[in-house]
Formats: C-alpha cells, sequence, structure tokens
C-alpha cells in the first residue's frame, strides 16, 4: 500500500511534467539587503501576523470552535475576542471540518449578536451540510487545490478547523504524513497568507499526533482546563503560549477566560490573568475554611503559591476576620 506522502510525490511529478521544474532563486548579500519584501503586519495583536503559521489545539469540548471562530469574527471586522485586537479588517476564509451547518449558523448569529461592528472584509465557510461529495483532504493536491478556488487576494487568514476532520489520508502519528499540510502551508505562506490550524490534545495534554508540525508553527497556543473546572461552567479554559516567535514579555502571559452573558442576554467573554484568577481562588477557598495544603491539592498549585497569594489577601483586607495566617 502506498503511503500518502508516496501519492503525494507522484502527484507533484505530474505537475512538474505539465508546467515545468520550478525555477529556484538566490540572493546575494546585497540583494537580501536591498531587497524590498513585504513587512509583516498583526492581523490579531499580538500573536498573530501576516504570513505567519499557527496551531490552537485543545482536549475535545474545551470550546476549540468559539475560539476559532470568535478570532474570524475579531479579524474580518477589525475588532477584539478575548485579549487579542484587530487594527483593521482582514479577510478570512474558515474551513470547518465537522461542525453541523445550524450549529455553525446558531454560533455565528451570537457572534454577530455580541458585537456592533459588522464586518468589513470577506469572512467565508466552507461546511460540511453544503458539500455533496463530502470535505477535500487537505493531505493531498486535489484536496488542497479545491481549497485553493477560494483563496482570492482578499483573503489573508485561512483558518482549518480542525486537522483531524479535515487530514485523513497518512497516518496522525507519522511525521512523514505530515509534510504534504506543510508544504502546502508554506506555498500559502509564500502567497502572503497566514495559516491557523485547531488540533486536539492526546490523553496527555500535548498536540495529538507527530511533534513535526511544531517545527514550522511560529505560535501554539494550547487551551487547558483549569483545575477547578466542572461541566456546569460551560465554555471556561486557560489560554497557554506554548511557542511564540518574537512575542515577549507581558504579551506571553498565560489568562482564564470564561463565555458568560451581559445584562441584554448577548454573549461576552470575561478573562483575567492566572494570576489573579489563582490569587482570587486561594483567598475564597481559605475563608471557606481549608488550610494551605487542601488549598494546594484542591488547585494544584505549590503550597508556596498558596502562602503567597493568602499573605497579600491579607494585605490587602480580603481575608475573613483578617487571616489569622
Amino acid at each position: 500500500m502506498q503511503s500518502n506522502n508516496a501519492v503525494y510525490t507522484e502527484s507533484y511529478a505530474e505537475l512538474k511534467k505539465d508546467f515545468g521544474a520550478p525555477t529556484l532563486k538566490s540572493l546575494t548579500i546585497k540583494e537580501l539587503l536591498l531587497h524590498e519584501f513585504k513587512p509583516r503586519e498583526l492581523i490579531l495583536a499580538p500573536w498573530l501576523s501576516s504570513q505567519s503559521l499557527t496551531m490552537i489545539y485543545a482536549p475535545r469540548g474545551i470550546g476549540k470552535t468559539f475560539v476559532s471562530l470568535g478570532i474570524a469574527y475579531a479579524v474580518a471586522s477589525g475588532t477584539g475576542f478575548l485579549r487579542w485586537y484587530a487594527d483593521k479588517p482582514h479577510g478570512v476564509l474558515f474551513i470547518d471540518g465537522e461542525m453541523p451547518g445550524g450549529a455553525l449558523k446558531e454560533r455565528a448569529a451570537n457572534i454577530v449578536l455580541a458585537i456592533d461592528k459588522e464586518i468589513a472584509a470577506p469572512l467565508i465557510f466552507i461546511t460540511p451540510d453544503m458539500q455533496q461529495n463530502g470535505m477535500p483532504d487537505l493531505a493531498t493536491l486535489d484536496g488542497q487545490e479545491q481549497i485553493e478556488q477560494f483563496i482570492t487576494d482578499e483573503i489573508e487568514l485561512i483558518i482549518i478547523d480542525n486537522l483531524s476532520c479535515l487530514v485523513r489520508s497518512g497516518r496522525e502519528n507519522e511525521a512523514e504524513s505530515w509534510l504534504p499540510i506543510q508544504e502546502w502551508a508554506l506555498r500559502l505562506r509564500a502567497k502572503g497568507k497566514s495559516v491557523l490550524f485547531i488540533h486536539h490534545s492526546n490523553k496527555s495534554g500535548s498536540q495529538r499526533g507527530t511533534s513535526r508540525r511544531e517545527d514550522v508553527l511560529d505560535v501554539i497556543i494550547n487551551l487547558k482546563r483549569p483545575a477547578d473546572y466542572t461541566a456546569d461552567k460551560g465554555a471556561f479554559f486557560e489560554v497557554h503560549y506554548e511557542k511564540a516567535r518574537h512575542l515577549y514579555g507581558e504579551d506571553t502571559t498565560p489568562f482564564e477566560a470564561r463565555l458568560s452573558t451581559d445584562s441584554e442576554g448577548r454573549q461576552c467573554w470575561l478573562t483575567r490573568t492566572l494570576e489573579e484568577s489563582t490569587s482570587d481562588k486561594v483567598t475564597s477557598l481559605f475563608n471557606d475554611g481549608l488550610n494551605q495544603t487542601e488549598i494546594a491539592n484542591e488547585l494544584g498549585v505549590n503550597k508556596s503559591t498558596v502562602s503567597r497569594h493568602i499573605k497579600s489577601a491579607k494585605y490587602t483586607g480580603l481575608l475573613k476576620n483578617g487571616g489569622g495566617v
């Protein structure tokens, strides 16, 4: 049985016959320094830039599609999402691999109702319910070409939600099976496009499949369940930057996000840094009568972290009866 990469290579060889061998270009050091490359700009500050290849991964059911749709609308409308913002609108192609069309429509409608600003750039969806022959396999040249007809000059960001559904050839754990997708993403980047992959995590919490995916990516964001998560809290997760080229300091600070509703019943996201979240939780549990060891076990943090937050809460007068630390 031929591997997926062998089939891809043969298909590429056929293209070379039709169009001729690709011509490589080189630059001298002088030419490199004098060449006017198109400057990269932030599509969604601080982490999503033009010509970037990025990934967000998380366990099933944590809210990955809430996040990918929120990013798509923020980018297309020139607004913000969570702690990220777009200075101006950019065109988006959203490729959905598994959500029923009705559910996608409902979530999109909720986003539109929650944000006062309409989109000012293309926001195009490809969804399974509209396809007579199913969704294309993005590990194949044919599947990639089907998608590329929608990647016009106006489209700057392609969101692939998610890899498991849209990349069906090859084996997920084999590095070789990732090569066709990686080569396609690099070709898109060379054309000035950005690609955001949405992916699942494995049982240990890492991104599922080969780690070779990580090599070419500029930014990798992991959505994790908080230690005190319960099902009744709905879409509630921590945002961690696992790889972040060109990001430093506060831009890489992990934070907590929770989907809520405002006074008018519209969706809204509440965020706070993990430091703020941990401080609030420690104070609440200590006021409920738990000791420092119990709090550390409950929240999955070091006892020294608990002690630090309790001392801070005592100093600011947040502990009941003075705290008695």
